[in-house]
């Protein structure tokens, strides 16, 4: 026993690995538990009377759910909507992330940082509906008739569509694209630009060829989380999204039809969209930034 915790004494991983080796298989297999009973539920037929599914196997489910145009089409706006929020997000947080990292002072870093995360710290239907006092363009939040802030304002509003949507959602997940791409330029060293400003690198030439490089992984990173959460969001197309409906709102409206195996056909599809995109973020090591 003596050398046994001598073993883990002097190898902190494989202590730490033992430690929560446990919690992660049993969360591991609770988890991919439940995400197999969900696509085995796809495969079974609804009894029309009782509205329960049945012990019959069918495929229906599957051809409803990938060969009906109107739902190939929402698949294909929330797709569109997620890469949307992750291009917004990048283009905000790659000059915040820049500043705090290497232009910022030292001592108010940390406070910038604490600035980025405080959106986190507020409720997230909260902020939704904020965001949707911001962009009516009627009376439903002005007693006087005058509209939402920016009608009163500036007297123009987006209104309630998919603009407003991608802007509610790029402001409710940009935390999560600043901080990686903060942490990966921390680590980049100073010494990597002060030897390009000597070689004569103009600004954008340093960022394009040794920044950017460098911040891939990160970007890619951040990446996976604005576009996983932006993917699987259905509460906020029902605040600020008007008519424009994403994958999340035909699963739960599905669902509450009630027509659980369809609903659970229509889940394989965000479940591809995210396999694939984690692919193809891990060929870029994001999960080295994670």
């Amino acid at each position: 026993m003596r050398r046994l915790a001598r073993v883990f004494t002097h190898h902190p991983r494989l202590s730490l690995t033992a430690t929560l080796g446990a919690p992660v298989t049993w969360l591991l297999v609770v988890y991919v538990g439940s995400l197999l009973l969900l696509v085995v539920t796809a495969f079974f037929k609804l009894d029309s009377t009782t509205q329960k599914p049945t012990s019959e196997l069918t495929l229906d489910n599957i051809n409803v759910a990938f060969t009906t145009s109107e739902f190939t089409w929402t698949v294909i706006r929330s797709v569109g909507v997620a890469l949307a929020v992750t291009l917004l997000c990048l283009a905000i947080a790659l000059p915040m992330a820049f500043y705090i990292a290497k232009v910022a002072k030292p001592w108010a870093r940390r406070g910038l940082v604490v600035a980025v995360l405080l959106p986190l710290w507020g409720g997230y239907l909260v902020k939704g509906y904020a965001w949707r006092a911001m962009f009516s363009p009627g009376s439903e939040f002005s007693a006087s008739g005058g509209g939402g802030v920016l009608d009163s304002t500036i007297g123009w509003t987006p209104g309630f569509g998919q603009t407003a949507l991608v802007i509610t959602l790029a402001y409710q997940w940009l935390p999560y694209m600043v901080l990686p791409i903060y942490a990966g330029l921390d680590r980049l060293p100073a010494s990597l630009l002060d030897a390009s400003a000597d070689l004569g690198g103009r600004p954008l030439r340093t960022f394009r060829s040794i920044i950017t490089p460098m911040i891939i992984p990160s970007i890619a990173a951040g990446s996976i989380f604005t576009f996983s959460l932006s993917l699987g969001d259905y509460i906020m197309p029902n605040i600020v999204g008007g008519t424009t409906q994403l994958i999340g709102n035909l699963i739960a409206r599905t669902l509450l039809a009630p027509n659980q195996p369809l609903a659970a056909a229509f889940t394989l599809w965000p479940i591809i969209i995210i396999v694939v995109y984690l692919a193809t973020m891990s060929r870029l090591k994001a999960f080295d930034n994670l």
